[in-house]
């Protein structure tokens, strides 16, 4: 019976947490409210306050775990797998609500006194794996330093993304367009020259495909 119980409260859990980042992505975090959020995910008030006890902490929720729907890689192989990576995010922006909302919180969260980076150093922290493992298959140039290229990503992506949803609307229809340009400039100043034209087509047949 504990077991049942347990797994009627996780799979509760995750309703709630999947209508609340639609909520946020229709409304906006100010125009969000615990009772729209509870009438979506048609849900009581005891189990809301059970899982969560505000508005807020909802919002942490939904950032620190917009990762959660996502297929990411297993293991790290390199640029080529990085560059798809950042494309297949893009997709996810468009279509997928938990990341695209836990995305965009992340970025509004200093509207309700949040400061929380942690989902910004998951990123930080997936990308520099991938680059970890270019460095061992020898294509990066000899002074990248991959830290700072992970955290210069995260950075580029995630402005373009606001762009994105400020020029086109929350379903960023240019997103993949904006993250081919992005690789198209920062590509020459962390591949080895002779990586370049093969790492290029990658991202050029990616945007296509995205």
């Amino acid at each position: 019976m504990t077991r049942v119980r347990q797994d009627r409260a996780i799979r509760t859990r995750g309703v709630i947490l999947r209508a609340a980042a639609q909520v946020f992505d229709e409304y906006g975090l100010a125009g969000s409210s615990i009772s729209k959020i509870m009438t979506r995910a048609g849900t009581t008030q005891g189990a809301m306050y059970f899982h969560f006890k505000s508005k807020e902490n909802l919002a942490r929720a939904v950032i620190n775990e917009q990762a959660a729907d996502l297929s990411l890689p297993e293991r790290p192989e390199g640029l080529a797998q990085l560059i798809g990576l950042t494309f297949f995010l893009a997709r996810e922006m468009q279509s997928n609500v938990l990341f695209r909302a836990g995305v965009t919180l992340a970025v509004e969260q200093g509207q309700v006194g949040l400061r929380d980076f942690s989902p910004y150093d998951m990123w930080a922290d997936l990308f520099r794996g991938e680059l970890e493992a270019a460095r061992s298959k020898g294509e990066l140039q000899d002074d990248v330093e991959v830290g700072e290229v992970a955290q210069l990503l995260v950075a580029a992506y995630t402005g373009s993304q606001v762009m994105s949803n400020l020029l086109t609307g929350p379903d960023r229809a240019d997103l993949p367009e904006r993250i081919g340009r992005m690789w198209r400039y920062i590509l020459p100043g962390i591949a080895q020259p002779d990586r370049l034209a093969e790492l290029r087509e990658v991202a050029e047949r990616a945007g296509t495909a995205a």
